[in-house]
């Protein structure tokens, strides 16, 4: 395999690459702003500049300075292609220049708004600023002022923090395909900006936040909310659509405040749809479902988990015993975890050994919508309908479709206990379904109030994907685990968790404490071998010296 040596570090690459390439995928640390691997080439900020030399197969294969030509010109490293031996200096007197000047040149006008910027504490211009900058700044003429532009419904630009790297115009016009953005002017006065009646509104428009290297475009619901030093990151999957997107739910306190992309090559890339980096809002929704009610005497009343569980055990019980088996049914919601769907068949097939296994509806809105990048929105707006099913037939039955369960429960049917999980982040909840469960007994579970939980027997509060760990098949039958973020909103509980608490108040099995790594054991096959769990990083160190006083 070919080796370039990067500031003494010898690197392996595979293939065409850029020396930058080769350098982060190896993890040696190397200064850009404009460069994104996702983007084109433009080797426009000039800051990742650095001496090369290459062996020269006329010359014994001696190094000599790349490319051939005048010797000691520095080559800008994202445009330049990675050769076996090649030989890279960035911290040679000529390189160390050219950062210092081109981060004097960028500071020249660039205001001192790190303390009330959203940006800083992720900043490039400022670990860039520490590392290759200069202790003081020799300007000392008037800078130059930039107004606050409102570009979209989700993003602010301050053009007067704009460095020019033109990574969002790029993006606009290679991946979202839509254009919004262009370089204006020229000089001191060139800007970013929209075309006049054209603002930045696509379905991708949040990722020109995450691709700017400064703070110059900015996330309008995360403004001021809060210090990035203070979030917590926590790997997670996409828990609104059947893409299956890598993503990291930022959270500080128990309360989460963004949703970024996290990257992997193999589903979404870079990027991240504005449905899914904004679609987490009902989390957080004051109207959340938080204490357990039971039906007394026709009127739903709060009550306590005890009391909640030995009213259905007993009914389910009951059920059973005049009816016979196949009497109960449970609808599991693509909304929940493949560890949820199976604790709740199971559940369900504990006290019913004939008890029907249903799949809750699949929302779809339109066509599933392809970009030129390579990104894809699903139509689709389930996270796990294929995991739900693929857990419940591990149960070992026939797993029944939404309609058919609709059928099957309808009318004077053998069927007279019904759990029905929702989850889902809008009113779900049809009138089929509504004159479906009539004369049944109904355990809703679901995390916000609709007509099925108001009419319900019983209710229980159950936890979004974001309070728990689990397992989602995406659109591609990709198996992906994700962690808890933030505790389980008060009083309410995993689904998990409320099937191994309903065994045991069915008398089926002792009280167990849920537990996703363990159930993914149970469940066995794919979901040991093939299941993709997300990359452990190494821990950053801060670059800070610390003595002891």
């Amino acid at each position: 395999m070919p080796k370039i040596t990067i500031d003494g570090q010898e690197c392996e690459f595979d293939g065409k690459q850029m020396i930058l390439q080769v350098a982060l995928d190896q993890g040696a640390k190397l200064p850009h702003y404009c460069y994104h691997p996702g983007l084109s080439v433009v080797a426009s900020c000039r800051i990742c500049l650095a001496e090369v030399f290459a062996p020269n197969p006329k010359n014994d294969n001696k190094l000599e300075p790349w490319p051939p030509g005048p010797g000691g010109k520095l080559v800008p490293t994202c445009q330049s292609p990675a050769l076996d031996g090649m030989v890279v200096n960035t911290q040679t007197p000529k390189a160390i220049a050219n950062q210092k000047t081109v981060m004097e040149l960028l500071l020249v006008n660039h205001p001192l708004d790190c303390p009330v910027c959203d940006q800083a504490g992720e900043c490039s211009l400022q670990d860039y600023s520490y590392d290759y900058g200069r202790a003081q700044s020799r300007f000392e003429e008037d800078k130059a002022k930039q107004p606050k532009k409102d570009v979209g419904p989700n993003v602010w630009l301050y053009s007067d923090r704009c460095i020019m790297c033109s990574r969002c115009v790029r993006f606009t016009r290679e991946v979202s395909g839509t254009g919004e953005l262009a370089v204006f002017g020229r000089g001191h006065t060139e800007e970013i900006d929209v075309f006049p009646g054209k603002p930045l509104d696509n379905e991708l428009s949040g990722n020109v936040v995450d691709l700017c290297p400064v703070g110059a475009l900015l996330d309008k619901d995360f403004l001021f909310s809060q210090r990035v030093w203070f979030l917590t990151k926590t790997p997670s999957i996409d828990g609104i659509t059947a893409s299956g997107d890598n993503i990291s739910v930022e959270h500080n306190e128990g309360q989460v405040y963004r949703v970024k992309p996290r990257t992997n090559m193999e589903v979404n890339k870079w990027w991240i749809s504005d449905e899914i980096r904004y679609g987490w809002k009902f989390v957080q929704d004051p109207k959340r479902l938080r204490s357990p009610m039971r039906k007394q005497h026709g009127v739903a009343e709060e009550c306590d988990w005890n009391q909640a569980y030995k009213t259905i055990g007993e009914r389910f019980k009951s059920i059973v015993a005049e009816h016979g088996t196949g009497s109960l049914a449970v609808m599991v919601s693509p909304m929940l975890s493949c560890e949820d769907a199976y604790l709740l068949g199971r559940m369900i097939r504990a006290v019913d050994s004939d008890a029907v296994l249903s799949v809750g509806p699949i929302p779809r809105d339109g066509q599933d919508k392809p970009f030129p990048g390579g990104y894809v929105i699903h139509a689709e707006k389930a996270p796990n309908a294929r995991g739900v099913r693929r857990a419940l037939e591990q149960v070992g039955v026939v797993v029944r479709g939404y309609d058919e369960f609709q059928s099957l429960v309808s009318g004077d049917s053998k069927i007279k206990g019904v759990v029905v999980t929702g989850g889902y982040p809008s009113d779900w909840v049809t009138d089929d379904l509504m004159h479906a469960l009539e004369g049944k007994f109904t355990v809703a579970v679901d995390v916000l109030p609709n007509r099925l939980t108001d009419r319900a027997d019983v209710v229980l509060p159950g936890a979004t994907w974001v309070e728990k760990s689990g397992t989602f098949e995406n659109a591609s039958n990709r198996l992906q685990t994700f962690m808890q973020a933030i505790p389980v909103i008060e009083l309410a509980k995993p689904e998990g968790q409320i099937a191994l608490d309903l065994v045991a108040a069915c008398d089926q099995g002792e009280r167990a404490i849920y537990d996703a790594a363990a159930v993914r054991e149970q469940l066995g096959g794919p979901f040991v071998a093939d299941v993709h769990h997300p990359v452990e990083k190494q821990r950053v160190e801060a670059d800070m010296e610390y003595v002891e006083l």
